[in-house]
């Protein structure tokens, strides 16, 4: 069964994800806990007309711009109206893009004129439509930031909590979950800013009663590793022993979110992430979503869901066109890559999703994983080829890549809250060294760059380009290779390493073998069954040549070595593949 509003895109969706407050960051000091000043901050402006284009020449369609709504922040704004958190309440210094403050109003970081930041955040999104690409931002409907209070929300409009009875756990129409005789404890080993001189006694935030943790936690002292700068929605299910359900009438709290929804829309909003969505009841979806489409009927919804169990619920019922696959596809390629899985047991993972392919979002890196090229992970952004090779042609679905990626940012270091372990900070100001690199201020040229660090963007390019531009891939079937080559390791095919597969439509056709392993190359033969060339419209006693798609150098003196005709298809298409590479070749 397939939702009646996910409407299959036209082309392969190409995502990529930038923190606005880190893309065009000039600043080149990364300082522990450094404030805006020292440590600098990207505006909408710092992307521009150039910077959209070289972002689209990647092959995008759709850009993710992260952080974009005000959130909870330890930056003084009070000449504007706007106060700087209880540091007690902040993670990091630039504070969490997922502890939203006001729903209706930008982050004041992001603006040149902090009074005019909406109206550039607006200008950004016409930059953006007038060079071909749309606007993706997050949606978080689960929690708000302890101290949400909107001052742009639009007239008549009431803030969360604004007319709850605090006086119970729970009400149907209360935004908020309160615990009743308690005060809201900061947790007692949380030290902001590393130490800086915040001793405990002087903590100002008050909160009585306590409410609810973003992270369901239902006690006033919730722990470091909880979400405790957040507060959780109330989405009308009673969160005692019976677990009813109060959706009848459309509690107040469903109605207010898909006000922000379609107000966003209204300002040119393309898309939305919706963070954590399996933490909200799959009936608020199954409402929002349609609601939304009926107005706008183009506009995408994306969940990020880790239950696979959840998957088809969330999709069929819940209406949304897209999920991430975290759990299946990226973390099987994440242990092929930490040498911790094999490359075989990509079969078993595609098998567990088939019902599903082309709604599920691929990626390798995003704003909460481990970077590719850091030394904990697959140590080199060409060592990760040939899992994004996989990951972004092996369905229809949507890939997303996650700004730096294409040049091989390791995130070595520690900038504050996040510590130092391999990901991108998204709680403090910094810089991503590689990516200003190439954003080479505002030339957005590479001028910066060292050569493998070119090359790899050069990768990323053709390979995307290749994704959203061919047939095979924006339309085709998938064949696996696998289960007939993976005890032919007489003939080289050591399906420890090497994985395969087709993708074809009746107009084109595509043979895509990839190596993992990180020190071997392979001679190899990849046998291509009877009935794969019958599904493809082939007759296997016709010839056939295989052009390379993928010219790619993978390093400055390997060049693919174009690949032999063969007479006999039954026999296998031989080739020689080096370590960390792929083939993308065309059957014609």
């Amino acid at each position: 069964m397939v939702s009646s509003y996910f409407s299959p895109s036209q082309h392969k969706l190409i995502i990529y994800q930038l923190i606005v407050r880190l893309f065009g960051n000039t600043i080149s000091r990364n300082k522990l806990f450094g404030s805006i000043k020292e440590n600098g901050c990207g505006k909408f402006d710092d992307i521009t007309d150039v910077g959209l284009l070289s972002i689209k020449e990647l092959g995008t369609t759709h850009i993710w711009y992260t952080g974009v709504l005000e959130h909870s922040s330890l930056s003084d704004y009070n000449k504007h109206g706007i106060s700087p958190d209880d540091p007690y309440i902040v993670k990091g210094r630039a504070g969490s893009p997922y502890a939203i403050r006001d729903y209706y109003d930008v982050c004041s970081d992001l603006a040149v004129n902090v009074d005019q930041r909406i109206e550039e955040f607006e200008s950004l999104l016409v930059r953006t439509h007038k060079c071909g690409l749309k606007a993706i931002i997050d949606f978080v409907p689960n929690h708000v930031a302890r101290s949400y209070n909107s001052d742009k929300k639009p007239s008549g409009i009431l803030d969360f909590g604004a007319s709850d009875d605090t006086s119970v756990l729970f009400h149907p129409e209360n935004n908020f979950l309160y615990l009743q005789g308690e005060t809201f404890q900061v947790p007692s080993d949380y030290i902001p800013l590393g130490g800086n001189k915040l001793p405990r006694n002087k903590i100002k935030f008050n909160e009585y009663p306590a409410k609810v943790t973003g992270n369901d936690v239902y006690s006033s002292q919730p722990s470091l590793n909880d979400w405790f700068e957040t507060i959780k929605l109330n989405f009308g299910v009673d969160p005692t022993s019976s677990h009813q359900c109060f959706f009848d009438p459309i509690p107040r709290t469903w109605q207010m979110l898909l006000d922000i929804l379609l107000y966003w829309c209204r300002k040119g909003v393309d898309g939305f992430r919706c963070d954590m969505a399996e933490m909200v009841p799959p009936e608020f979806w199954e409402w929002l979503i349609p609601c939304v489409k009926t107005h706008f009927p183009d506009v995408i919804f994306i969940a990020e869901i880790y239950k696979p169990e959840l998957y088809e619920r969330y999709l069929d019922k819940g209406n949304f066109d897209y999920l991430y696959d975290k759990v299946k596809l990226y973390d099987t390629l994440g242990g092929i890559l930490r040498g911790n899985t094999f490359a075989d047991n990509i079969t078993s993972c595609l098998q567990s999703v088939e019902q599903f392919p082309e709604r599920l979002l691929n990626f390798l890196e995003n704003h909460d994983e481990e970077r590719l090229a850091w030394s904990g992970f697959a140590g080199s952004g060409f060592d990760a080829i040939p899992a994004m090779v996989v990951s972004s042609t092996i369905s229809k679905g949507p890939v997303m890549i996650y700004s730096g990626q294409e040049v091989g940012e390791p995130a070595e270091g520690n900038l504050g809250f996040a510590g130092a372990r391999g990901r991108t900070t998204i709680f403090d100001y910094g810089c991503i060294p590689k990516l200003q690199q190439w954003v080479n201020k505002g030339k957005f040229d590479g001028g910066k760059l060292d050569e493998p660090s070119k090359k790899l963007r050069e990768f990323y390019s053709q390979l995307l380009n290749l994704c959203k531009d061919h047939d095979a891939i924006q339309n085709g079937s998938l064949y696996d290779l696998q289960y007939i080559n993976r005890f032919n390791q007489s003939e080289g095919y050591d399906e420890r390493f090497i994985f395969s597969f087709l993708r074809y439509t009746s107009k084109s056709r595509l043979l895509i073998i990839v190596n993992f392993s990180k020190i071997d190359s392979f001679n190899l033969s990849v046998k291509i069954p009877l009935d794969a060339w019958n599904l493809m419209g082939l007759n296997v006693n016709d010839n056939y040549r295989f052009r390379n798609l993928l010219e790619f150098k993978y390093d400055c003196s390997f060049k693919p070595k174009e690949v032999s005709i063969v007479d006999n298809k039954l026999s296998g298409v031989f080739v020689e593949i080096t370590p960390s590479s792929a083939y993308i070749l065309e059957i014609i």
